[in-house]
């Protein structure tokens, strides 16, 4: 009997010692939510060492599961670093490793306080490194749209000037159809409609080819009233002197007229194809990874506008060539006029 009895006082204390712990940590809780409403209103009133003094006053003790301690070192943190003071927004988070040194929130802040510390400069040669080579594969595949259409569009527009000045009816319809359609119509409907609109229809492209096909044609309707406006700026007396002496229409064309509108030409199918430097950046809207694409897809994860200052530093590298490319095309173009 007495041993029976004995085992009841014995649990009889375990029990009250474990209400003892559990109201202890009750208020040691309330406490802390109390501290945490006290610095929350000192950060409301701009009171930012008021708050952290208050949010000190949290203490680290084994088996705080609410986390207070962490929380409030994080939070000393974070005020530290809104304060410039990044020793002490160090040392608050360091506090946590020293209890939990695996961390994540500590360890990815004591990152951020490292790259808030280094010179501007070196951040933006970091980011340049890490960036470029992502941005540079988009810009091999924007310089080969641009190829490819630096050579399919003249061949078209040229095909579409020579039928628009035709005199057959049929044809010179067709071709003013073709510029009335392509040129009146916006380039991002136009790939939208070849990318998305075709396959209902039973027709279906890839990226890479529904790019080429939407800027080919777009592009050749646009050099096509070029070159038209450029072979009936030749003076019809040439083409009288060219049949005069026994050539043939198309002789005449491809021997006398064509090759005087080179020095015409080169500057309105110059600014056309610096325009398609930009304009390969709606490709990006199909799936295509082109320059754009690259520099919006880094932006979005790592949300730093430094993806989009060298996407446009490369677009200006791109445009400057080409202009200097075509304006010495045009002074060699009109090297026997300049005589």
């Amino acid at each position: 009997m007495k041993f029976f009895t004995g085992r009841v006082v014995t649990k009889a204390i375990l029990l009250f010692s474990c209400l003892l712990l559990l109201l202890a940590s009750v208020c040691f809780a309330t406490d802390y939510d109390q501290l945490f409403t006290d610095a929350n209103d000192a950060m409301a009133q701009g009171d930012l060492p008021a708050a952290i003094t208050l949010l000190k006053k949290v203490e680290f003790e084994k088996g705080d599961e609410s986390g207070a301690f962490v929380r409030s070192r994080m939070q000393i943190a974070r005020l530290q670093f809104a304060l410039k003071d990044m020793e002490k927004a160090s040392s608050a988070a360091k506090e946590v490793l020293a209890v939990y040194p695996d961390n994540s929130e500590a360890l990815n802040f004591l990152a951020s306080v490292k790259q808030e510390q280094t010179p501007r400069y070196q951040v933006f040669v970091q980011d340049c490194l890490r960036f470029l080579p992502q941005l540079l594969k988009g810009a091999v595949m924007t310089i080969t749209l641009v190829v490819c259409i630096i050579l399919i569009s003249p061949v078209g527009g040229l095909l579409i000037a020579l039928g628009r000045i035709s005199t057959f009816k049929p044809v010179s319809s067709i071709c003013w159809f073709f510029i009335w359609l392509f040129r009146g119509t916006p380039l991002l409907l136009q790939l939208f409609f070849i990318y998305y609109g075709l396959p209902s229809m039973g027709i279906t492209f890839k990226p890479f080819t529904a790019a080429i096909l939407g800027l080919g044609l777009n592009y050749s309707a646009y050099l096509g009233e070029i070159i038209r406006g450029g072979i009936q700026s030749i003076e019809h007396g040439q083409m009288e002197a060219a049949k005069a002496i026994g050539m043939s229409y198309w002789q005449a064309m491809r021997r006398v007229i064509i090759p005087q509108t080179y020095k015409r030409l080169m500057p309105p199918i110059g600014n056309e194809f610096i325009a398609l430097i930009k304009d390969t950046a709606l490709v990006s809207t199909i799936a295509m990874v082109e320059l754009m694409r690259s520099a919006d897809q880094m932006f979005n994860a790592y949300f730093n506008v430094t993806a989009l200052i060298l996407a446009a530093l490369i677009y200006l590298l791109f445009t400057t060539i080409f202009t200097f490319v075509f304006e010495k095309i045009e002074v060699r173009a009109g090297i026997y006029e300049n005589r």
